[in-house]
């Protein structure tokens, strides 16, 4: 796991978001700090975000999005999340976050994502969000999904 603190940090950020965003929790359990990162970490759907760069970065991912991306946690905070979709998907992938931005979340979204290797997954059953601090300031937008298909 990387930075602990980054990442309880990161962690509250999503789990926050999320809930005033949809209207549910990202988990059924309510944990703080520690417990939650881990719990976020270790849970079994993929969940990653970005910031604000004017290109942005992934800022988190848990375990398994890192397993299903196929990069440690440097290379894929260091990764401009527009590098999930291949180069002819990045303009439908941009839309849809500029739509999740106008309108908060998106939920049942599905799209071709890509690994480090260039292995191809369908996402499915995909949450996207905006990431708000406490104060309602937009920080970035975060993903979630419990199911993928491998294409190749």
């Amino acid at each position: 796991m990387p930075n602990a603190q980054a990442t309880e940090a990161q962690a509250l950020l999503l789990f926050d978001s999320y809930a005033r965003a949809v209207g549910r929790p990202l988990l059924e359990t309510p944990l703080r700090g520690a417990a939650l990162a881990a719990a976020l970490w270790e849970m079994p759907a993929v969940l990653v975000s970005h910031g604000l760069e004017s290109d942005p970065l992934f800022n988190y991912a848990n375990a398994v999005g890192l397993d299903l991306f196929e990069m440690d946690w440097a290379q894929f905070t260091a990764t401009p999340s527009r590098e999930s979709a291949e180069p002819a998907n990045q303009e439908a992938r941009a839309k849809v976050m500029h739509a999740v931005e106008s309108n908060g979340y998106m939920a049942d979204y599905s799209g071709v994502r890509i690994a480090r290797s260039g292995r191809r997954f369908r996402i499915e059953d995909t949450v996207i969000w905006n990431v708000l601090d406490a104060q309602g300031r937009f920080c970035g937008q975060a993903a979630t999904f419990p199911r993928w298909t491998r294409l190749d």
